[in-house]
């Protein structure tokens, strides 16, 4: 049997009261209830509303790895692929920066070079 409830979290570091969306459940390997928390949103503290911490998506029709029962550990093979090539995206972006600070003091130079021979 599964329990949802709504759970409000107040973070007294922050002073900000943090919602969460809990699921109750027992757990019959280790014999002792578990729970999963979902985070909601904030509460505002003048209206008591709810309101969200971040940008939702809209839930594509795609079904997503727990309904097709694939596999975690090739999602993470497919998040570390994805982490190398921002990193490399990130390499040869760099690189090009280098570049055109190269090319714009050559610029810059050229510059003062026709300051000099007009003023």
């Amino acid at each position: 049997m599964v329990h949802i409830a709504i759970v409000d979290v107040h973070n007294k570091e922050r002073g900000v009261t943090y919602v969460y969306e809990s699921h109750s459940y027992w757990d019959k390997e280790k014999k002792q209830p578990r729970s999963h928390r979902r985070l909601i949103g904030r509460r505002d503290p003048e209206t008591g509303e709810i309101v969200p911490t971040r940008r939702r998506k809209a839930k594509s029709e795609e079904p997503g790895p727990s309904d097709t029962g694939q596999d975690y550990k090739a999602l993470w093979e497919q998040a570390v692929a994805e982490g190398r090539a921002r990193d490399e995206e990130v390499v040869e972006l760099r690189r090009r920066v280098a570049s055109l600070e190269v090319e714009n003091l050559r610029y810059r130079d050229k510059l003062d070079e026709v300051r000099r021979i007009v003023g």
